[in-house]
């Protein structure tokens, strides 16, 4: 939509929501900066097409009829294009913000700051109380991610160059997204594959350049009764607790300190903390990110883990 449509319609929406009574159209298009300039049958036209696109996106534009007068006249009635108003249990509001804090860092931390500050003008208290102290966050480092969840939103057909694992050629996928969900760490899109025929998974570090949007919205169809997390393999039973053996700076890592089940200081700059954990690529992706204020010591695979995740960001 053009610069230019987008000022006409909000004013259109200003002017029928300003007035106290319905206004001809005549008395719209003089009231409506960019109607002024068009001929007669020109504006009908595109003042038609205004009202239809208002209308289908949900502003109730009104039309009154007086036997006296030869015109329609139009306005927007306030009470019906207002949002009723909102109002959460404490409980319901603090689930919402502590959403909102999962994706502070993530491609949607806009859109959710964005909802929180509206409910907060509206007066609906989105602090998450007593468990406040939980910091959450989603880590959506891969760049296909944004571009394949607005298409799960659009129910829209997508296409993407994709390795299937390492030494294997690259080939295009052409996909109907049911879902993004994320496993161990590690992000999927699930749904139809229109190359094979059959729902397929496909994880989001394989992906290779720009995800393509293809066709139009709400053509995507998810099966009822499916199960993405099935899809994706999730395990049925917990994993197995274990203790990582991990070498700290002095000085560095607070938070890591805090969870530890043990700190033993060293005498050459660097403490002893081990570490409850159960998957190994989850702790990996903490303790990468703390650079090189962690090594760890054992066990070998959450020492591999890390090492891959390091490696991964150098090339």
């Amino acid at each position: 939509m053009s610069r230019r449509k987008t000022e006409r319609l909000l004013n259109l929406v200003i002017c029928l929501l300003a007035t106290r009574r319905p206004l001809s159209a005549e008395q719209i298009r003089q009231a409506v900066p960019g109607y002024d300039r068009d001929g007669d049958e020109a504006f009908q036209r595109m003042f038609e097409r205004d009202k239809n696109e208002l209308r289908e996106i949900g502003i109730p534009i009104e039309v009154h009829r007086d036997p006296w007068e030869d015109e329609p006249g139009y306005r927007i009635q306030r009470e019906a294009y207002e949002l009723p108003e909102i109002t959460l249990e404490p409980d319901e509001a603090a689930v919402l913000g502590l959403a909102a804090q999962v994706w502070q860092r993530a491609s949607l931390a806009e859109a959710a700051s964005g909802a929180l500050l509206k409910l907060r003008a509206g007066g609906v208290a989105t602090d998450a109380g007593p468990g406040e102290a939980l910091e959450l966050r989603v880590d959506t480092r891969d760049p296909s991610f944004p571009a394949l969840w607005e298409a799960v939103r659009d129910r829209r057909v997508v296409r993407f160059d994709y390795r299937p694992a390492a030494g294997e050629s690259v080939r295009t996928r052409t996909v109907e997204p049911w879902g993004v969900i994320s496993r161990r760490g590690k992000w999927y899109v699930a749904g139809f594959d229109r190359d094979r025929q059959a729902p397929r998974v496909f994880r989001l570090s394989r992906i290779s350049g720009q995800v393509a949007a293809i066709g139009r919205p709400g053509v995507v169809e998810v099966p009822e009764g499916v199960d993405l997390r099935s899809m994706v393999g999730f395990p049925e039973e917990a994993m197995e607790e274990r203790t990582a053996v991990l070498r700290v700076r002095q000085g560095a890592c607070e938070g890591l300190r805090q969870v530890a089940r043990a700190v033993r200081e060293g005498d050459d700059g660097w403490d002893t903390v081990e570490l409850v954990f159960a998957d190994p690529e989850r702790l990996a992706g903490w303790i990468a990110s703390l650079g090189a204020d962690v090594v760890v010591v054992e066990p070998p695979d959450a020492r591999e883990a890390v090492i891959a995740r390091l490696k991964g960001a150098l090339a």
